[in-house]
């Protein structure tokens, strides 16, 4: 069987990308297949195979037949495992290309979540697949999150070293369907929305937008994290693809 005829594997297919994703790889002729913790019944052309990434559970048969993994799936912690659990079925299964979306600032920011990005990156790149890995600023859905949780306070922490430069899902979503019909290309450049911001303004433009106001307390963001923040280290500030649609965009779609 040709390529265009195998399936395609999209973890995280259930999520915010893959609502963006399926579509546009359907779309593109091609078979898609999603691992998800629960049973879900075929729809829209789409199979489902049950499955937890984590715990190393039904990925053997998610593979099966497979030539291409998008792998989209991401949590507050494990992605590592994860990443190291699927890539050693999918070497066993004689996939032959993974396409991984990880984040701007995996091997400099020294926290948990991007350490165990980074983790999974070296675990795509050491699998022996050929792969393409792409590094997203934070998704827009993610920091409209974080704003709104904040501004919910009475009064809102202001971390001033903080800057975001947020990224809407849709652009990511469209680099990465080109991508996964492409061919490998390792460490592509990054993808980041077109505007940085510290997180304070972030804060401000959902406050404003909501027709509220609250005080702030600027507050220290100490050590090497603090450090990684002040040098930008979760910035790309020359060299990224950069998305079309705007933080301000995105905010007024949300909140009409």
């Amino acid at each position: 069987m040709t390529q265009s005829n195998l399936p395609i594997l999209v973890t995280g297919g259930t999520g915010t990308l893959g609502g963006h994703v399926l579509p546009q790889l359907r779309e593109a002729g091609r078979q898609l297949r999603v691992i998800s913790r629960r049973d879900r019944q075929p729809s829209n052309g789409v199979e489902y195979v049950s499955g937890d990434l984590l715990k190393g559970e039904g990925i053997e048969r998610a593979v099966d037949g497979v030539h291409t993994v998008l792998h989209m799936a991401g949590g507050p912690k494990g992605d590592d495992q994860v990443a190291r659990n699927l890539m050693r079925a999918a070497a066993k299964a004689g996939v032959q290309y993974v396409v991984y979306i990880s984040v701007i600032g995996a091997d400099k920011v020294p926290l948990g979540y991007f350490q165990a990005k980074y983790g999974a990156e070296q675990a795509v790149a050491e699998s022996g697949i050929p792969y393409t890995t792409l590094r997203a600023a934070q998704f827009h859905d993610l920091v409209y999150t974080v704003v709104s949780k904040m501004g919910g306070m009475p009064i809102v922490p202001a971390p001033k070293v903080i800057r975001f430069q947020p990224v809407d899902s849709r652009d990511v979503a469209d680099r990465l369907v080109e991508l996964t019909l492409g061919t490998p290309a390792g460490l592509v450049p990054d993808i980041a929305g077109p505007t940085v911001y510290p997180m304070v303004d972030l804060i401000r433009s959902y406050l404003a937008a909501k027709g509220k106001s609250r005080p702030f307390l600027p507050v220290p963001v100490p050590g090497k994290p603090g450090k990684a923040y002040r040098n930008g280290d979760n910035l790309t500030l020359q060299g990224a693809l950069i998305g079309k649609r705007t933080w301000e965009q995105f905010l007024a779609e949300k909140l009409r």
